[in-house]
């Protein structure tokens, strides 16, 4: 059975067309980036334009996209290439990698890009299921001690090692575009990218509202809505890129542990946290653990909640932490 029609998806219900202004002081940016596309509104006097949006979008890409064949992170995936000269944007986003790795117990690892390769989620696309010799040579070149910083150089400790920073770097986005608003005197806006949203102040008529759905198992389709408050929203799951390997159906989310895709009943994941980087590493390290340890690490994480859809047997459950019911609207 499919999942990817019962389990959740962000609504954001307050787009209309690409670039239409409406209302008093209200203003809308939309386009296309890192593969995905983006949507901002705001508030107040016309500051920012979608031209100085796409100029900031550019320059990340330039910095970590793997389908930019010039980007930073190309040129150190080259395997004849043992070493980068990082921009700002690259070294904190591999330094809050290094620390996500530790958080997560080595579960969050950037250095496990030649796996996605492997079971066929890269840019090269689809491919057989990979033998055991191949995943057992890849883990080889797998781990997040085989890179070193020194200041603003990303050094291979081994060969061969690349890395993919699509489990943060669009989070990473988010928050950029979120702090170029801020700082031209935006107070009130909201900023999604691929899904992925950051907050600062609210609309006039009250809070910014995020829609979950809900798998009608649960709830015959009502919707969860949640409120943002100057805080940030992000989401993963099975369903975003699964694929028939072999006869056997794999997600994209891999083990970075045992070189084989994750296997968990959790299906969707929401979390929520002050910032959208933070929210998009710990969205894919819940999709690696049971539903209750997932549970029980978002309670103890300060300013962190979560939203798990679950599989059990034929059917679903939700789970959520502590302090989620505080954003419900």
């Amino acid at each position: 059975m499919g999942v990817g029609r019962y389990v959740f998806f962000l609504l954001w219900c307050v787009f209309a067309v690409c670039g239409y202004v409406y209302g008093q002081g209200s203003h809308l940016l939309s386009g296309r980036a890192q593969g995905t596309t983006y949507q901002i509104k705001y508030y107040g006097e016309e500051r920012v334009s979608k031209c100085q949006i796409d100029s900031v979008l550019k320059v990340l890409d330039r910095s970590m996209s793997l389908y930019d064949k010039g980007s930073i992170i190309c040129k150190f995936n080259d395997p004849l290439v043992s070493e980068v000269l990082m921009d700002a944007h690259m070294t904190r986003v591999v330094k809050a990698s290094q620390k996500a790795y530790k958080d997560t117990r080595g579960y969050f690892d950037i250095t496990v890009y030649p796996l996605v390769k492997l079971w066929g989620f890269g840019a090269e696309g689809p491919r057989s299921l990979p033998r055991k010799d191949e995943v057992d040579s890849v883990r080889r070149i797998i781990g997040m001690e085989k890179l070193r910083v020194k200041g603003n150089r990303l050094i291979k400790r081994v060969n061969h090692v690349s890395i993919d920073l699509n489990g943060i770097a669009q989070g990473y986005s988010v928050d950029v575009l979120a702090d170029y608003l801020k700082s031209k005197g935006v107070e009130d806006y909201l900023v999604e990218l691929g899904g992925e949203i950051r907050s600062l102040g609210s609309k006039p008529e009250g809070p910014f509202l995020v829609e979950l759905y809900r798998p009608e198992y649960i709830a015959q389709g009502r919707l969860l809505r949640v409120r943002m408050v100057n805080n940030a929203i992000t989401s993963s799951g099975v369903y975003e890129q699964q694929r028939n390997v072999g006869g056997r159906i794999v997600s994209h989310h891999m083990n970075p542990l045992t070189g084989q895709p994750l296997e968990s009943t959790i299906v969707s994941v929401t979390v929520i946290a002050k910032t959208a980087m933070e929210a998009d590493a710990l969205d894919n390290y819940f999709m690696s653990l049971t539903p209750e340890e997932a549970i029980q690490f978002a309670n103890k994480r300060k300013d962190v909640e979560v939203y798990l859809v679950c599989s059990e047997g034929n059917t679903f459950k939700e789970l959520q932490s502590s302090g989620f019911n505080n954003y419900i609207y």
